[in-house]
């Protein structure tokens, strides 16, 4: 059996195939629940990351108004779909939502001060909308 240490994708296909074969005897159960728990996690950090994105453009549009651009609403709307579509295939993150989304506006503010070069005290600490603001909120170029 190859060690999980050494080479990360031979053992995941030999617990595959362990697994699909039901030779639970040979599992690896440590390593192979904290990659089922990791998986778990890598869905809820993409919802942040998400959320996040649709935040930082949400900033950038209320507080840079002369700079307000077609792709600044593209990706709004683009990760709003990555939202829901995340959301569909996961639906126990539902309980987690408000989680997500206040974790995804520290990512948002602190990038909306660097890519803006505004001072930060023009980006609130808490999030300026809502949740469902934020994914809801018509974002038209004009």
């Amino acid at each position: 059996m190859t060690a999980y240490a050494e080479d990360i994708y031979g053992w995941a296909m030999e617990q595959a195939a362990a697994l699909r074969a039901g030779n639970l005897s040979v599992l690896d159960r440590e390593n192979l629940a904290e990659e089922i728990e990791s998986l778990g996690r890598s869905e809820f950090n993409r919802l942040v990351s998400f959320y996040a994105l649709v935040q930082l453009h949400m900033l950038k549009w209320q507080h840079q108004p002369s700079h307000r651009c077609a792709s600044w609403a593209v990706s709004i709307s683009t990760h709003r779909k990555h939202v829901s579509l995340t959301i569909a295939d996961n639906p126990s993150l539902k309980s987690r939502l408000d989680e997500a989304f206040e974790r995804a506006y520290l990512q948002a503010r602190h990038d909306a001060i660097s890519e803006t070069g505004l001072a930060p005290a023009i980006f609130p600490i808490d999030c300026p909308f809502t949740r469902d603001e934020a994914m809801s909120i018509p974002f038209l170029y004009e």
